[in-house]
């Protein structure tokens, strides 16, 4: 079987260009086809040194790492040690799926034809042969990694919600929502709307049960101790959202909110519980809005 280095060196340019494309693509980096021409160009003469066993220091683990940050230095050229490692892991990820959907789709086709020569599969089959694998793999990866980002951008929408009003502590799921501006207008601290369903065990019954005739100036129906311990610390929260323009919300400060994600917990003292007398969702999944600015 014959193999011309001109063929490796181009198979080999071709399938790194993709490869390098493909990480540029999924890590959002702003691609400069040049660099990546001339990273790509420096994988494919590895490939041929590494084929013609011109220097048996090329197949050390170690200087096969080395080569590939200096790859992913000249095709990106990352501005930190975090960005380095996101990169090169992203593009080892990458090469093995390159690697593996064009050896497989090689097998199918023409498996007589290949070779292994110093760590390099070869053989005479068709540059056409690998392009298709080479397709076939990004098509993978851009929508395995679509399909993982919306799965984590969902779960990223959502928190853990511990609130402590008059002593009593509640927890909720959270939704973060970034249309959240709502503010007392007058102190100008920021509102979480919470379902008045949750509050039972923290604000008297007498006052959940007759939100809309206290905002609107009743009390009739609240027992006069609750109204005088109660009047001064409940405010109005104008609102111009959840299904209702210009409307209010019955407000009371909390003592503290605690906003928990994967990464960080957030505690906060200074929060007003706005009070919805709704449900927020029609499947409960959660029971709380909080703005971002709250994170």
């Amino acid at each position: 079987m014959t193999i011309y280095i001109d063929v490796v060196l181009l198979e080999n340019l071709i399938m790194n260009y993709i490869i390098l494309f493909t990480t540029g693509l999924v890590m959002k980096i702003k691609i400069k086809h040049i660099r990546l021409i001339l990273a790509s160009l420096l994988g494919a003469i590895y490939s041929v040194v590494a084929y013609a066993g011109i220097l048996k220091a090329y197949s050390s683990i170690i200087l096969k790492f080395i080569l590939s940050i200096i790859i992913v230095f000249v095709a990106y050229n990352p501005q930190n040690v975090k960005k380095l490692c996101k990169t090169l892991l992203l593009f080892y990820l990458t090469s093995f799926v390159f690697g593996g959907a064009a050896f497989a789709l090689i097998y199918i086709v023409r498996p007589q034809d290949i070779i292994m020569k110093n760590g390099l599969f070869l053989g005479t089959y068709p540059l056409k042969t690998v392009m298709l694998g080479a397709v076939i793999a990004f098509a993978v990866i851009i929508t395995a990694f679509s399909v993982v980002k919306s799965k984590i951008s969902k779960k990223a929408l959502f928190c853990e919600l511990e609130i402590k009003v008059n002593g009593k502590i509640v927890e909720t799921k959270a939704m973060i929502d970034t249309g959240n501006l709502l503010k007392d207008p007058f102190t100008n601290t920021p509102v979480v709307v919470v379902e008045s369903s949750l509050l039972y065990e923290c604000i008297p019954k007498e006052i959940l049960y007759n939100l809309e005739d206290i905002i609107g100036g009743d009390f009739e129906k609240v027992p006069i101790n609750i109204k005088e311990e109660y009047m001064s610390r409940l405010k109005l929260i104008p609102f111009s959202s959840l299904g209702k323009q210009n409307g209010m919300l019955l407000g009371i400060k909390a003592e503290y909110i605690k906003i928990k994600t994967d990464e960080q917990e957030n505690k906060n003292t200074n929060v007003i519980i706005g009070i919805y007398d709704k449900s927020l969702t029609k499947r409960g999944e959660y029971g709380a809005l909080i703005g971002i600015e709250l994170l």
